[in-house]
């Protein structure tokens, strides 16, 4: 708050030309600009005149620039009645576009030096002198053509102003068709596009690879350290696929995404799929069950008898191992792809794919990971799959000092590795899931649990279609509670062509679920862990009444939890 009202006061302070005639023979006028967010930062637009023709020019940000960031400069010939504007990039590429400056689609309503319109429900006023002999709007896009822009605000708020306008005889005219010889020309929704499109960091991580019953295992000898990048491994007979990626260290400001394309190549089933890290910290690492078999991994034996390879932390003065931290849990639907043309005249336009868009910013790290993507099934066929990882800034500096989060995976029950042996997580009928953890240094920013939890048991009593509450307990005390649950499946109808119809005109895919719906992702919920963020070891447990079994069918529960921690030095 101490720093908004320092802004607050720079912004006051500054000299206003509302009340002051302009100099006719003024060449170049400064304008501030403010813009509202968690501060109020403010920045200056310098205008020079020409005659009747005037460039604008916006101060680049000082310091490292992050990728893809272009310089801009817009060109405005009221006698001609045109509007030219460059954008530049780094590597030299430059692009423009050049459109008339008249609007016909604005209504403006005038009041004494006030232009007032209406756009997007945004109320916007323009503050105008017309009284000299002068034209100058540095936002030439809303049609303004008489006259010196002294305000411009928007539903109240004051976004820019008119704080000097002076002669400077040192200011030499610029040739715009000497600025644009060597641009090309583009229109302005295509320049946008460019400029967009260069700013995002796109990382792609799996190329329509295949995921089915039957390719042949990769066997890497030598451990994780000897796999190439950039080359995509198949495991658990064809099912899992693995991939040593360099992920670009990028400022602490960028948002970061999963998005999936997703289609089937001949399985016709829902299947659980899931994106998960591997970081190489560990000892043993999730890899080495991957690599070898998941009884390579730490086991825990439970009541049932049965044992559950690889599902929680182990730290010992022997062992310090993690699971993998699931980045996306998703769910193909029934057959989209696939089996479109054979149901064409169902009545449905079915969408080609899936598509799944899911933030991981909190679990972005730069370097060497290693990322995996698995869908269940036994189908010759099976899933094609797509994947990237976007980067999208959210300043302009790139400052690399930024400490990101610790991340410390707790749990994963998801059975990534079901077709080479992996139990499901079926524990939660005898017992809980508990591990221990510790916050390293007291006093985070933040200690969060990520918390993804989807229940299965496809049949009618199956815990597939039971809400069932979890309750996740700290040192033995119940302090959290989810129950997962979807009511929003019905919406997902035109990408399930091959589900089951029922006679009363549902569809399976219809029906709401334990945390999930055929063809979606999912969101991860987030519990406070800061009171236990003291140095001192804790236990967590998750506990779920999970059903019994019937028939030989079984229920269980893919839940994954990772430790999300952030400090400010």
């Amino acid at each position: 708050m101490k720093q908004l009202t320092i802004l607050l006061a720079v912004v006051i302070a500054l000299p206003a030309l509302s009340q002051t005639k302009l100099p006719k023979n003024a060449n170049r006028f400064v304008y501030q600009q403010v813009e509202y967010g968690e501060s109020i930062d403010t920045s200056f637009i310098t205008v020079i005149r020409n005659g009747n023709s005037i460039e604008i020019q916006s101060a680049n940000p000082e310091g490292t620039l992050i990728p893809g960031y272009a310089s801009e400069s817009t060109y405005v010939d009221y006698d001609a009645d045109s509007i030219t504007v460059v954008a530049t990039f780094a590597d030299g590429t430059s692009y423009y576009y050049r459109r008339g400056l008249a609007r016909n689609d604005i209504e403006w309503t005038v009041e004494g030096t006030q232009h007032k319109c209406s756009i997007n429900s945004n109320s916007l006023v323009f503050d105008m002198d017309e009284s000299s002999n002068i034209n100058v709007n540095p936002l030439p896009h809303y049609g303004l053509a008489h006259g010196v822009l002294r305000s411009f605000s928007r539903n109240g708020q004051m976004l820019l102003k008119l704080v000097k306008a002076e002669y400077n005889k040192k200011i030499k005219p610029q040739n715009t068709e000497f600025v644009i010889q060597n641009s090309t020309r583009v229109s302005p929704r295509e320049l946008d596009r460019i400029k967009k499109e260069r700013l995002v960091i796109t990382t792609r991580v799996f190329d329509h690879e295949q995921l089915c019953w039957g390719k042949e295992n990769a066997h890497i000898n030598g451990g994780i350290k000897d796999i190439p990048y950039d080359t995509v491994l198949h495991y658990a007979g064809g099912t899992l696929i693995l991939k040593r990626v360099d992920l670009p260290r990028l400022p602490g400001h960028y948002q970061h995404f999963v998005e999936l394309h997703q289609q089937s190549n001949g399985d016709a089933y829902d299947r659980t799929g899931s994106v998960f890290v591997i970081y190489p910290n560990c000892n043993p690492t999730f890899f080495d069950g991957i690599n070898n078999h998941p009884d390579s991994l730490p086991i825990f034996t439970g009541r049932d008898g049965q044992r559950y390879q690889g599902i929680s932390i182990v730290q010992n003065s022997d062992t310090y191992y993690e699971p993998p931290i699931e980045l996306v849990r998703f769910f193909t639907p029934f057959g989209v792809g696939h089996f479109n043309e054979r149901m064409k005249d169902f009545g449905i336009d079915w969408r080609p794919e899936t598509y799944y868009r899911q933030e991981i910013t909190d679990l972005y790290r730069g370097g060497t990971v290693y990322i995996g993507a698995w869908i269940g099934n036994y189908d010759r066929g099976g899933h094609l799959l797509t994947m990237d990882i976007k980067s999208y800034p959210n300043d302009y500096g790139f400052n690399l000092n930024d400490i990101p989060p610790q991340l410390i995976s707790l749990f994963n029950t998801c059975n990534v590795l079901e077709m080479a042996g992996q139990n499901y997580g079926k524990l939660f009928a005898t017992d809980s899931l508990t591990c221990t953890f510790t916050v390293p240094f007291k006093n985070p920013v933040s200690a969060k649990l990520r918390y993804i939890s989807t229940g299965h048991g496809g049949w009618d009593g199956g815990d597939e279609f039971v809400p069932k509450t979890n309750t996740i307990l700290i040192d033995g005390k119940p302090v959290f509670t989810h129950t997962p649950w979807r009511q929003d499946c019905g919406c997902y109808r035109d990408l399930n062509p091959v589900s089951g119809n029922f006679w009363n005109g549902l569809s399976s895919s219809d029906y709401s679920r334990s945390g999930w719906c055929p063809g979606t992702a999912t969101q991860p919920v987030y519990f406070d862990l800061s009171p236990w963020a003291d140095g001192k070891p804790h236990t967590l447990t998750v506990a779920i009444p999970q059903g019994e079994s019937v028939e030989g069918m079984f229920s269980h529960w893919s839940v994954s939890g990772c430790l999300i921690l952030e400090y400010n030095e």
